[in-house]
């Protein structure tokens, strides 16, 4: 067998001291995608590669500190630099866009907020004591902050759950069989994607949206009045931690179970006295074990340390929380590569 050409070898992986180098220099990495996103780089760059000149003057830049910039990004496969000089899309970069049906700009922003940076130094405090530091930052409950103090924070959030609900809303529909069931509530549903996508696939069933009156006042067009949807629609504006003042056939429970213990426990309890027994329960969550994404999982996981005290969970101690409220727990699915769905009933 005939060696491959040197030119075609892949290269080596960096040494551990190199590689050490570059994770400490990941500030460096995630401030370098941020400024991307904000400077709308990706959508400025057409689909033919451009000159740094002219996608400096797109994006209303000095072209010199730019190329840093996207020298700096092509070294993680975010555009890629041609032998002329000029720059390029990749797959990742795509993502960037805003009008790419898998856009991650907002996810992207959202990861690398301002408060952020005041948290990620304090993450040796919040393992010693299990706590998180927003508040003793900013004096205040992290969502009440973000609302109150950080209003544009509290936008880019809003739309990065937006376009997360947006892309797994079709997998949700696609994997879960509700044949038989004339109800289903999303409890923490957000703008009701995921219900919506529900009533899309079984058109006799009728839908709850629960969530925080400033959630559900932005709700699909679709669920509200005037939309095709609404007719089947219930939009239930509250918090689903005091209470679930509905009774359906199948609740679905999507990311919110990482919050602490407490509101955990209220939710669950909640949703057994509003279902009781029999009732089907789906919980859908990212998991910090069993994944392909388990480096973003993991740094998401601390990172609600850092701001609620909150948790991401493995198989082993989902299932365990969800028997411990009084659920019994069946299968467990991937719904994508970054969520999986526990298949429960409340016990009777």
């Amino acid at each position: 067998m005939t060696a491959p050409s040197p030119e075609l070898s892949a290269p080596p992986p960096p040494p551990p001291s190199m590689r050490l180098r570059e994770l400490v220099f990941g500030a460096a990495c995630a401030a370098a995608v941020r400024a991307a996103a904000r400077l709308g780089i990706a959508d400025a760059l057409a689909d033919s590669p451009m000159t740094v000149e002219d996608l400096a003057a797109a994006v209303k830049t000095d072209p010199k500190p730019l190329r840093r910039l996207l020298r700096a990004l092509s070294c993680y496969g975010v555009f890629a630099e041609g032998p002329d000089g000029t720059f390029g899309h990749t797959e990742m970069s795509r993502l960037l866009r805003e009008d790419d049906p898998n856009s991650l700009r907002y996810i992207s922003l959202w990861c690398t907020e301002p408060w952020t940076w005041d948290a990620w130094p304090k993450l040796d405090e919040a393992v010693r004591t299990g706590r998180n530091v927003v508040e003793d930052l900013y004096g205040k409950e992290f969502f009440v902050y973000l609302n109150e103090d950080a209003p544009e924070s509290a936008d880019v959030f809003n739309r990065a759950m937006t376009t997360s609900s947006e892309q797994s809303a079709r997998d949700v529909a696609a994997l879960l069989d509700l044949s038989g069931a004339s109800s289903v509530a999303d409890l923490g549903g957000g703008q009701g994607h995921v219900v919506a996508s529900l009533l899309d696939k079984y058109p006799s069933m009728r839908g709850y949206l629960l969530d925080l009156p400033r959630v559900v006042e932005n709700a699909v067009p679709r669920l509200r009045q005037g939309g095709d949807l609404a007719d089947r629609t219930r939009i239930v504006p509250g918090d689903v931690r005091e209470s679930v003042p509905v009774e359906a056939d199948v609740y679905v429970i999507k990311n919110i179970l990482e919050w602490d213990d407490g509101s955990t426990a209220r939710l669950l309890r909640n949703v057994i006295e509003a279902g009781g027994p029999g009732t089907r329960v789906v919980v859908i969550e990212n998991l910090v074990d069993d994944s392909p994404s388990m480096r973003f999982s993991t740094a998401m996981d601390l990172l609600l340390l850092l701001n609620v005290g909150g948790a991401k969970h493995t198989t082993a101690s989902m299932t365990a929380r969800l028997t411990e409220a009084g659920l019994t727990v069946g299968d467990v699915r991937p719904v994508n590569p970054y969520l999986h769905a526990f298949d429960c009933t409340v016990a009777g």
